[in-house]
Parts: structure tokens; sequence; C-alpha cells
């Protein structure tokens, strides 16, 4: 009898335990879930300026309008559709700002200026956009990465407003930000007013790198700031205004449609890549920090489907790790392009919240001396010839930050003018 006793509460004691340890699962599988439809509702809740039509539509009506766009240029719109067998209803679409505008009753968009990688987005980094004719829409696109980087009195002829929306990744030496500033200027020149439609900075949530000397300027990097500037299109707008940047310090007549639900903390992985070489949130991380290689001998991974993720050489140490770059969308000529490179693998790397110049040190220290490491645009990139100079010193990384600080401080002063976010 007593053993039976025992058999019972054992039994009773196993099921108890299962029924907990099954609730405690479903509890962490609910917790999770929670945890998730939190996270996906925190990046749905910012609104892009584009998203939110009520700011701007009424803006627009009965003029003659131009679009600086590409690719990313998209908006949130109400579709009408089944959402049941004979019921309609209504479900979020993405659409391009252009075929919305254009289709919009009342505004008339004239023509598509494009930037560099072009209109949709296909065209190799550096490589000479064309004008031409979009097939969807029928409009005329203007070329901004041709012949000229800036439009001209005749391109801007019968305009009355210009509309920007670029989806930019805050680092000085990717060139939509120099397209932005010819086109504040164009508009000023010609007493046009302009709309910046703001879109989140992916690398808002750091400050950090050399600071562009104006000796060194060019299209890879117009005004003094550092490489990672930590703020969005629309308050880098403003500040190029406020700062007197443009020709003869003219100002352009600017309006910044501010996103919604957004400080410069805010978690964003974009839905559309910005260039073909930054494809996922990863390389857009890692891109300030890998971007100086563009200018030297080392292979970023271009060539690859895991651009600015890896780097590498034929003549670096073997490792563990090798790929072979080869000719794709958006780098027909990559650099070491069907050789073997050795090098390094960064997918695994941790979420970086400043510039990592190990990367570059060590790549230099790899590369033997009857090899040419530093390339002709290595200083424009850098925006200084010190960086060249404390690397071929064997400066340290702690000992070239430090020289970073006096600028990065007192650009972060001028900054604070301008930011429109927390």
């Amino acid at each position: 009898m007593i053993h039976f006793k025992l058999r019972k509460s054992t039994y009773l004691f196993l099921f108890l335990l299962m029924n907990f340890q099954l609730f405690s699962c479903a509890q962490k599988v609910e917790s999770e879930k929670i945890k998730n439809e939190n996270s996906e509702k925190d990046v749905l809740e910012i609104k892009t300026g584009a998203d939110r039509t009520n700011l701007y539509l009424s803006k627009l009506k009965g003029k003659n309008i131009a679009i600086v766009a590409n690719q990313t240029s998209v908006l949130t719109v109400l579709q009408r559709a089944e959402v049941a067998p004979n019921v309609m209803g209504s479900k979020k679409v993405s659409q391009h700002l252009v075929d919305y505008l254009h289709n919009y009753n009342g505004i008339k968009v004239q023509k598509v200026f494009a930037p560099e990688h072009g209109f949709r987005g296909k065209a190799d980094a550096a490589e000479l956009v064309k004008d031409g004719i979009d097939k969807k829409t029928g409009l005329p696109i203007v070329s901004l990465y041709g012949k000229s980087k800036k439009p001209s009195e005749k391109q801007l002829e019968g305009i009355d407003l210009v509309v920007f929306d670029i989806q930019d990744v805050g680092v000085r030496f990717y060139t939509y930000i120099s397209t932005l500033h010819f086109v504040m200027e164009a508009c000023a020149e010609n007493k046009i007013p302009l709309i910046i439609l703001d879109r989140p900075n992916p690398n808002a949530h750091y400050i950090d790198g050399p600071v562009l000397e104006s000796k060194h300027a060019s299209f890879v990097g117009k005004h003094p700031v550092p490489v990672v500037y930590g703020m969005t299109i629309g308050e880098y707008g403003q500040m190029i205004n406020g700062q007197k940047w443009l020709k003869n310090g003219i100002k352009c007549d600017l309006t910044v449609i501010p996103l919604e639900n957004y400080n410069h903390n805010s978690s964003y992985s974009l839905p559309i890549k910005p260039s073909p070489n930054l494809p996922n949130d990863k390389s857009i991380n890692l891109y300030p920090s890998l971007g100086f290689f563009e200018g030297t001998t080392i292979n970023a991974g271009r060539g690859t489907e895991f651009q600015f993720q890896r780097y590498g050489a034929p003549f670096f140490n073997k490792t563990d790790f090798s790929y072979t770059p080869i000719a794709n969308e958006g780098a027909k000529y990559p650099k070491h392009k069907n050789k073997l490179c050795h090098g390094y693998n960064l997918i695994n790397t941790k979420h970086l919240s400043k510039i990592d110049l190990s990367f570059l040190l060590n790549a230099y220290q790899q590369t033997p001396k009857e090899e040419t490491f530093f390339g002709e645009t290595f200083t424009i990139h850098a925006g200084t010839e010190k960086l060249q100079q404390q690397i071929e010193q064997g400066f340290s990384e702690t000992e070239i930050r430090k020289t970073w600080q006096k600028g990065l401080a007192d650009f972060k002063k001028i900054r604070s003018k301008y930011l429109i976010y927390e």
C-alpha cells in the first residue's frame, strides 16, 4: 500500500512538472512573440517624410514640379483590396514617389533628376549615368551624375518647386549629400523652393572620423564634416543652408518634411538597398570603416554578394577565409577581379558605434612593400592627408583617434544648431 502511494505521488509530481515546463515554454514563446511584434511595431511606427503626405501634398498642387529620386524613393499608401470573398477593404502597399505624384490629380510632375547609380539604382559606383525616359511614366530623366552634377538653369526652366527624396546612410563619402548640395544651390540661384522628404539615417547613432579639410573638397566630400556625421539628410540640408556652404553664401528656400516617431538612436532597417554595393544592414554599418579601402588596392567585397562585409587581397597571408571577386551588378571591374583573395569575413562582427581602424591598419601591415597600398583617391575619402601619413609612420589606432577629437568637438557644436530630432 505504501509502495502504491509513492508511485502515485511520483506520477503526480511528474505530471505537475511536465505541465509547468509546458507552461514555461508557452510563456517564453508568447514573450518572444510579443517582443518581436513590439520590435516590428517600433520600426513601422517610424514614418518617413514621404509617408506624411498630409504635410506636403497641398504644397505641390497646381505646381510644375521636378523630383530628385532613386529606387529608395518609396512611400506607403492605402490601396483598396479584397480582404475576404466579396468583401472590400484596404491594405498598405509600397509605391514609388514618382509614380504616386505623377498619378495624383492636380500635381504636374515634369521631370526626374537622378543621382549616382541612376534612377533605378543599377549603375556601378562612379559610372556615368545617362539621361533618358522613364518607361513607366514617360517622364524625362535628367542625370546628376553625368556631364553635370548640378541642375542647369535650362533644366529648371518652368519648374515651380523641386522635391528631394533619397535615402542616405550618413557617411561623408556617400555622394547623395553632394547631390543635395548642388540641387540646393541650383534652386537658390533660380529662386525655386525645395522640399526635402526626410528619411532615417541608419548610422545616426554616432559621430566619428577625421573632419574634411577644405583643400580636399570634392564630390566625394564637399563639406567640413567628419566621416560619420550623425544627421538625417533633412538636418544636413539645414546645415548646408545655415553654414552658408552654397556658392557665394546664398540660401535655398528649404522646407523639411520631418520624420515621425524618430530619434538618432532609433533602430531602422532599410527596406530597399540604397545602392548596389550596400545590400543589407551589416554592410551599411561597416561601410564607414571599410569605405577607406576605396582609396587603396584592397578589395572590400565588391564583386561578391557580401560587399563591405569582407576585405582581402591576393598578396595577404593565407587565412581560413578566401574569396574570388567577379564582375556583377554594381561592380563591373572589382579590384583583383577573378583572382583568389585571402582575407577576413566580417559578417559576424558586432554592431559598430565608432569607426574601426583595425581593418585598415591590418591590411596596410600585410601589404608587401612592392605593392602600392594607397591610391590617388585615399586622401579625398579620408578628407585629409594626415591619415595616410599617420598610418605610414606607424601610429596606433588610439593615437590616430586622439587627433580627431578637437575637430569632432567643434563639429558637434555646429551640428547641434540644425537638429530636428533628439
